[in-house]
């Protein structure tokens, strides 16, 4: 199908769907249809990418996201704020090139809803899930390309309403849960540990850090041990009209690896806005990242697009 023919499709799916009040749905129908008619080829899925982005910001339903929901740019500081008082719905697919023996495609969907709980007057508990979708190619020279859910990871800050001196702050549990459908997709194991993360909003910037670290204490016995951390510091400057540039690099270290395998250190960034499909505010980003350090086999860079459904008070 041409990627008019395609383009067209997902601007009906957008327009139509969250004007019903169904943006999960839009999105969901839009990435499954993908699914099914891509093949795991880089340069296809990058250019699917691009014409998913390229529908959502030029289908004719799209408009600045302001009236009641505040300003593009209130939106997008809110947007990149891990604990605001806010509903969002991100579904973050991450292209890691270059994995395993063969250097092939490694596919990850990230669905993340973020949903605030208002404790009392001066606590919230933000809860975030993140439930990976995996295309996973062979890590062996003889082993099969595996597709499937991966381990489930919810986390829980609870975060005072208010800044601490200029510094808005959460802490609490994350947890991993062996839901991975398949030895290749998951760890195997329980794990447990906290999670903290600490910014800032000054003008036009949004910085911060997001870290937390792992032990596992439940599973299967024939299953590596998990102590592992991971550090995620962002940045974000943004501009009039929702537009903002961002770097948020995840950083990992698998504790219970050997020196050369243990961390992933990527470097980085891209661009994004805040506008509306309908009714529904929207945050739309793509960034790119390239491993400066990284395990045996890993990816050697990453393109990040994420589509994230803002549902403000």
């Amino acid at each position: 199908m041409s990627g008019l023919k395609i383009r067209l499709l997902l601007c009906h799916i957008l327009r139509v769907l969250p004007a019903n009040g169904k943006p999960d749905l839009a999105v969901g129908i839009a990435l499954v249809w993908l699914k099914e008619r891509a093949s795991v080829s880089g340069r296809k899925l990058i250019r699917l990418a691009k014409l998913t982005l390229f529908a959502t910001l030029s289908c004719s339903g799209v408009v600045l996201a302001e009236d009641s929901t505040g300003s593009p740019g209130d939106l997008a500081k809110a947007a990149q704020n891990p604990v605001a008082d806010m509903i969002s719905v991100p579904f973050q697919n991450n292209f890691n090139f270059n994995v395993g023996p063969h250097k092939q495609l490694q596919n990850v969907l990230n669905i993340q809803p973020v949903i605030p709980i208002t404790l009392n007057k001066d606590w919230n508990l933000i809860t975030r899930w993140i439930t990976p979708v995996i295309s996973q190619p062979a890590l062996t020279v003889n082993g099969d390309r595996e597709f499937g859910l991966g381990d489930i990871n919810p986390s829980f800050f609870f975060s005072p309403k208010q800044p601490t001196h200029g510094i808005i702050w959460g802490i609490g549990p994350t947890v991993v849960l062996p839901t991975g459908t398949d030895k290749t997709l998951t760890s195997g194991k329980y794990s447990a540990g906290p999670a903290f993360v600490a910014l800032a909003i000054e003008g036009p910037w949004v910085v911060g850090v997001l870290v937390n670290n792992v032990w596992s204490f439940a599973g299967k016995s024939n299953r590596s041990t998990v102590n592992a951390m991971t550090l995620q510091p962002f940045v974000n400057y943004n501009f009039h009209g929702g537009w903002y540039l961002t770097s948020s690099p995840v950083i990992t270290a698998n504790w219970e690896a050997g020196q050369g395998d243990r961390w992933t250190v990527p470097i980085g960034g891209g661009f994004g806005r805040v506008f509306k499909i309908g009714h529904q505010p929207v945050n739309a980003q793509l960034a790119a990242y390239y491993n400066v350090a990284k395990p045996s086999g890993a990816a050697d860079w990453q393109l990040r697009a994420q589509l994230q459904f803002l549902f403000p008070k």
